[in-house]
């Protein structure tokens, strides 16, 4: 009798263990997919067949964790804004006499993508309705109904066509998703599809894995607005058609800008010089040869990876750093574990930042010695031409590479072999150019000083300062200290 109740209990053990078993193992399903109006632009209208992925994008509202990114910081910007010009004050000079001297923010998350531009002191809305290319689901719509109008007429008129309930409505499901399928899609054909084609893409070829990025890519790119003679908007161009897909350098980027006058958007005040502008070059950085691009990797490995809710795998649609997110979808790949990778994070992130900061040093330098040489000449002082105008080629390139890892948001580590390339060069260049122009005024018998004296308490108190609601003891330190010139 002992036995059979061993047994009998052994067998329930047994199989209860089977069934445990098969519970633990069974796979999470895919979300099935259903039919939704293409033009349909309410993300609830989406959230009714996909209702887990709509919780999960509703979550960008809500403020990120503090203290587990370094340069990204966690925080609820009804209480505090993080100013950038104050983290980084040579931008405050450098970028003087245009919109982001005067207020360039750390932005929130997607959920607030036009919300902050509306928010942001009015200068920078000044190019008009084209502000609103990567900011609104209806860029494409706007575009294709009132084309140069779109772009030129002023921002606030572009803005009230949009419909009154989606007036704050940032990316939403129809800025990547098919609506009969599912797949994904670019919606803004007219500046990412025009750009991959000018570089001899075919966009009718593209991989799933490619779109992955792509749709990213939408927004999270540098573009360059297009201006007429009287410094009207007229268009948005990704400045991408001398470079490849896949391989898309600083170097294709800058020669862009310079071969089109057009594309030279703004005067600096400090030089006097008409430029271009570098924006958030997430993909450009990614893409050119990274170790996780040539891994096969896209931006939805990391950003959005799959996570399971109940029986089903879905996308994470909170998307926000890996490290906001404890390094889950790192730790996928990597065994070494959470806290071994994040200090290898921050160490990139913390030599990149301190080379960044010698670049930036280094370029407003040069651009106070152009200060300098200018009110030289308007005293009558004879500059060499040749040696200045090599000087000023020298300068361009140091301040568009400095700019580039400057609005790039990964602090270099989308590709950390390249945003150092790119910063040591920019010291290179901006040493050059400062060379140069000692020589030029030497020349002149125009006396300067050892150390310039940037005057950054002048271009950080004179922008409006009082708008903020900038946090005052947030700074950078360098944790290196290499922008201290010696």
């Amino acid at each position: 009798m002992k036995n059979k109740t061993f047994l009998l209990t052994a067998g329930m053990i047994l199989a209860a263990a089977g069934i445990a078993l098969v519970s633990c193992s069974k796979k999470a399903e895919p979300f099935k997919t259903a039919k939704i109006d293409p033009n349909d632009y309410e993300p609830s209208n989406w959230g009714k067949v996909y209702p887990l992925q709509h919780e999960l994008w509703e979550k960008t509202k809500e403020p990120t964790a503090e203290g587990k990114s370094r340069y990204k910081k966690g925080f609820d910007a009804d209480k505090v804004t993080y100013d950038k010009l104050s983290e980084f004050p040579y931008m405050a000079l450098l970028f003087n006499g245009w919109g982001f001297g005067i207020e360039y923010n750390e932005p929130r998350g997607h959920y607030h993508m036009l919300k902050d531009v509306l928010e942001i002191d009015a200068s920078r809305r000044k190019a008009g309705g084209v502000c609103l290319t990567c900011k609104t689901p209806y860029a494409r719509e706007l575009q294709t109904k009132y084309g140069k109008d779109y772009f030129s007429k002023a921002f606030a008129e572009i803005h009230a066509l949009i419909p009154k309930n989606h007036s704050e409505l940032g990316v939403a499901c129809i800025s990547c998703h098919d609506g009969e399928d599912m797949s994904l899609k670019i919606l803004n054909d007219f500046t990412l599809g025009n750009a991959l084609r000018a570089m001899g893409a075919d966009t009718a070829k593209l991989s799933r894995q490619d779109m992955r990025s792509l749709v990213c890519a939408q927004c999270h790119v540098t573009y360059s607005i297009i201006k007429d003679r009287d410094m009207k908007s007229v268009g948005v161009v990704f400045p991408w058609k001398n470079g490849k897909h896949g391989k898309i350098t600083i170097e294709d980027i800058i020669k862009t800008i310079k071969e089109d006058p057009s594309l030279l958007e703004w005067k600096q005040v400090v030089t006097g010089f008409k430029i271009g502008f570098i924006r958030h070059p997430e993909y450009e950085l990614f893409s050119n040869d990274s170790v996780h691009w040539k891994a096969g990797l896209a931006c939805a490995d990391c950003h959005m990876p799959y996570v399971r809710s109940g029986s089903y795998k879905i996308s994470d649609h909170r998307v926000m750093s890996p490290l906001k997110k404890d390094l889950k979808a790192c730790i996928v790949c990597h065994t070494e574990g959470a806290d071994w990778l994040r200090q290898r994070v921050y160490s990139i992130q913390d030599r990149t930042a301190s080379l960044m900061l010698r670049a930036g040093y280094a370029t407003a330098t040069a651009a106070k010695l152009f200060e300098i040489t200018h009110k030289g000449m308007e005293e009558g002082k004879r500059i060499d031409k040749s040696v200045y105008e090599k000087a000023k080629d020298y300068y361009l390139e140091a301040f568009y590479r400095t700019t580039f890892v400057g609005a790039e948001n990964s602090m270099g580590f989308h590709n950390p072999q390249e945003a150092m390339r790119i910063l040591g060069d920019a010291v290179a260049f901006a040493n050059r150019s400062e060379i140069l122009l000692r020589h030029a005024l030497a020349k002149a018998a125009i006396d300067v000083p050892e150390k310039i004296d940037l005057e950054l308490k002048k271009y950080l108190n004179d922008r409006g300062e009082k708008k903020l609601k900038f946090n005052p003891k947030f700074e950078i330190k360098d944790p290196f200290k290499t922008h201290e010139r010696f």
